[in-house]
């Protein structure tokens, strides 16, 4: 069996799990997320904690991975998940509402890309942006998705780039 497997998640004081059949889902103060777990993994849970553990010995990877997803889930509900984007460049500036996040990135129109649902987007200065959710891979999905607007580039390093992100920077062409 997986070694990631084989160590217990946490439940937090607020958090839920109701498990039917190969459905598992989790609720928690900020939301509730639903997985459909492979057939040959078994899930259990005893006092605050949840077990994994693989009925075939060929699946012990997909147990790793269960276990993963599961502990993704419930850090997601309880506390959420957060990336954190800067944008560098004379005049880049960025602009979240309700339903849109303006980019003004150095093309000759702005850019509006629209917020998904379960997404909420914050622009506390016009440089900084914050995708907050539930949903790990969806949160990654749209941060990665605003950087594409405009890619950090390798000369000056203007663009979009994760606030935690280092880009090498290349040594101007000589004559």
């Amino acid at each position: 069996m997986s070694k990631i497997a084989r160590k217990p998640i946490e439940l937090p004081e607020n958090t839920k799990i109701n498990i039917d059949n190969n459905v598992i889902t989790i609720e928690g103060p900020k939301g509730k997320l639903s997985f459909q777990k492979f057939s040959d993994i078994t899930v259990k849970e005893e006092t605050g904690r949840i077990h994994i553990t693989s009925l075939k010995k060929d699946n012990t990877s997909i147990s790793g991975t269960t276990r993963a997803l599961l502990s993704n889930m419930v850090h997601g509900v309880s506390k959420g998940w957060e990336k954190k984007l800067a944008l560098v460049g004379v005049g880049y500036r960025a602009k979240a509402d309700n339903k849109n996040l303006e980019l003004n990135v150095g093309y000759s129109h702005p850019v509006k890309y629209p917020i998904p649902e379960g997404i909420k987007i914050e622009t506390p200065s016009q440089t900084e942006i914050i995708v907050t959710g539930i949903d790990k891979q969806q949160v990654g999905q749209v941060a990665s998705e605003i950087r594409s607007v405009r890619l950090p580039e390798p000369y000056k390093g203007k663009g979009i780039r994760y606030s935690d992100e280092h880009i090498v920077k290349k040594e101007a062409k000589k004559k």
